[in-house]
């Protein structure tokens, strides 16, 4: 699919609100509704697979044979995939905060279970509001991401979906299979509310599923993997059995760090603040760790640093602490501040610091 020149549904510039107004469209038949309608049955009542059970068995692997696969989470800004990620595998791999745009990287999480291994992809939000050099490197992301895997999930909250949902949806390849998962949807209290939406996202894209589910639940995770599995081709698995993520310490390092920061300076500082790692060394138990925290304005230091320090202190202790469970040993970290004007406008930096 060319990605470049497909345009959204001109009905996503109505209010998300509005999804139940939408008009159907003129090949939209009886059977296509009926197909909606089993959709919709299937996903609500039981909270079961999507698919009848006979046919979830028939795509089933063989005894004693492998299956695995790549799966995107993909999805505008803060819709909430980086939590996603982190209950499928279990354990935090990707970042989380209030503030849109946290996730800057492909991030890989892996979960075995049995002979399944599932290879979750989660990926940066698709930047609409800035056309700067970092944004241009995230978006790279997400196109590469959803045109290099065997399963798509479209994370969307339920009964809603405005442009910048548009813009991924967009990006969807059609040879690949996608799930519409409807996160947040313990919000939604009645099956009447959401039946218009669901139509109107059919239309806009031939999804295979529909999962309603809330990220925070346990068991509507544990339902994800059963439908998500039979998307795998029947291959050895590309990752041990133990490992999480792909993802060094290093880098790992850096992400805390940044999301300590994202927390405890709120919406008064701005996205484009990023972590360096200029030392990470190992002694036997001990890490040592010397980070940059690398900002745009001197206004943007003082922000981090606090009176008397207190700020920056408190950032590189919570990231400290969380490091040393991470690692499972001591750390000592030394946290810096400086200022680059313009660096998340700088192709050749935007690389430089770790940005694909």
């Amino acid at each position: 699919m060319s990605t470049g020149k497909k345009e959204p549904h001109q009905s996503a510039k109505t209010s998300p609100h509005d999804a139940a107004a939408l008009p159907k469209t003129s090949t939209e038949s009886g059977q296509s509704k009926d197909a909606l309608d089993a959709m919709l049955s299937h996903a609500l009542p039981s909270r079961g697979p999507a698919l009848p059970a006979e046919e979830v068995a028939s795509n089933a692997a063989p005894a004693g044979e492998q299956r695995c696969g790549l799966i995107a989470i993909v999805g505008k800004p803060n819709v909430g995939k980086s939590t996603l990620l982190n209950a499928l595998v279990g354990q935090k791999v990707s970042i989380t905060s209030r503030k849109a745009q946290t996730t800057r990287h492909r991030i890989t999480g892996m979960r075995t279970r049995d002979a399944t291994q599932f290879v979750f992809v989660d990926t940066p939000g698709f930047q609409t509001r800035h056309g700067n050099a970092l944004n241009r490197s995230l978006n790279r992301t997400v196109v590469g991401a959803v045109n290099d895997v065997d399963l798509i999930v479209f994370v969307v909250e339920a009964g809603q979906f405005n442009l910048a949902d548009a813009k991924v949806l967009a990006l969807l390849p059609e040879k690949t299979p996608a799930i519409l998962l409807a996160n947040k949807f313990d919000l939604i209290h009645r099956r009447a509310e959401i039946a218009p939406w669901l139509r109107s996202m059919q239309e806009r894209h031939n999804f295979a599923e529909f999962v309603p589910m809330s990220a925070n639940n346990a068991k509507d995770v544990e339902r994800l993997f059963g439908i998500c599995e039979k998307y795998l081709p029947v291959q050895p698995w590309m990752y041990g059995a133990d490992e999480l993520t792909d993802r060094s310490d290093r880098f790992m390092a850096a992400e805390i760090i940044r999301e300590k920061l994202f927390r405890l300076t709120g919406d008064e500082l701005p996205y484009t603040s990023t972590v360096i790692i200029d030392q990470y060394e190992e002694e036997g138990n001990l890490r040592k760790i010397a980070a940059t925290i690398v900002v745009e304005r001197d206004g943007h230091k003082g922000m981090i640093i606090g009176e008397k320090g207190e700020k920056l202190k408190r950032i590189g202790t919570e990231a400290r602490h969380e490091l040393e469970v991470l690692t499972g040993g001591k750390v000592f970290l030394e946290i810096w501040v400086k200022v680059r004007s313009g660096w998340a406008d700088d192709e050749a930096r935007v690389k430089t610091f770790g940005y694909e």
